[in-house]
């Protein structure tokens, strides 16, 4: 099993990126997969999540802003942000969680960083 996330780096305040996840090794549409955060010295933090059928959640910090979506075609979960800020600046993590179990998996993550 592999995440191998993308789309991360070094982006002015105010603007955009797409992060993207491409799932190999499972069962892509019994997985709900989510975006985490995490910054040195805090804990991971969920972003975002989108259901195996479709349902998504967000974090109150990123509501309006960030857009969680899921291609089945291509095995792969998407994160477009919008009207960055510092403070979302982190490493972000792709995680796969098969629906009714605990099993976990997760992606090794992609840098963004948002400064002026």
């Amino acid at each position: 099993v592999q995440l191998v996330e993308s789309g991360g780096g070094l982006v002015q305040p105010g603007g955009s990126l797409r992060l993207s996840c491409a799932a190999y090794g499972i069962i892509f549409s019994l997985n709900n997969m989510d975006w985490y955060r995490q910054v040195p010295g805090k804990q991971r933090e969920l972003v975002a999540r989108i259901g195996a059928g479709g349902k998504t959640t967000y974090t109150d910090s990123v509501l309006g802003r960030f857009t969680i979506s899921r291609d089945s075609d291509k095995d792969t979960v998407y994160l477009q942000m919008t009207s960055l800020t510092p403070d979302d600046t982190a490493l972000y993590y792709c995680k796969a969680n098969r629906v009714g179990t605990d099993l976990d998996y997760w992606g090794q993550g992609t840098q963004v960083t948002v400064s002026s």
